[in-house]
């Protein structure tokens, strides 16, 4: 087991993605070094050890990339958080504003289980916005949310005051240019 490894060497940057002016940092170049790819899995199930976690929720779409091998490693259910229109039950919604709009995600019913403890987890934490309106969501229906996870953290986007009140925990923090 690796026990550091430098995920700025394999973490993309690309500038002036999706629109100018935006510094993109693409998750990409973990999968294509397995060597990041396990640290990435083995670092995060090691920050969950010893924490109360029935299940890992996972937001669409490189989320789930992140999220299915943390939950198999960890022996719990995978719950998807998707955006509407993607899941074939019964569903519960939340809207949420963006920054030029608004966005609905969704999570089947059969999911969530009132007084389960569950772990949000994404690729990358810049404003916060989705994964709060997960939190609310599996909260508002009984659900325990236990923090937050994800492999890039760009805290110059203020995801901690948005997610202020629960743990949030990066493998690799950016402070922007």
């Amino acid at each position: 087991m690796n026990t550091t490894y430098d995920l700025d060497t394999v973490i993309r940057k690309v500038p002036d993605f999706p629109k100018e002016g935006v510094l993109f940092y693409d998750i990409t170049g973990i999968l294509a070094v397995p060597e990041a790819f396990r640290y990435c899995i083995e670092e995060m199930a090691r920050l969950c050890a010893g924490r109360n976690i029935d299940s890992i929720a996972a937001v669409e779409a490189r989320g789930f990339v992140f999220a299915a091998p943390l939950a198999e490693r960890l022996g719990v259910p995978l719950i998807l958080v998707r955006k509407l229109g993607k899941l074939p039950n019964k569903a519960y919604t939340k809207s949420f504003a963006l920054e030029y709009g608004c966005d609905v995600i969704c999570v089947q019913e059969v999911d969530v289980q009132e007084g389960k403890h569950v772990l949000l987890v994404d690729d990358l934490i810049a404003t916060g916005g989705t994964l709060k309106a997960a939190a609310v969501m599996f909260e508002e229906h009984g659900a325990v949310v236990e923090g937050f996870m994800g492999v890039i953290g760009l805290p110059f986007l203020n995801y901690e005051q948005v997610l202020a009140g629960y743990p949030v925990q990066v493998l690799q923090v950016y402070h922007g240019e």
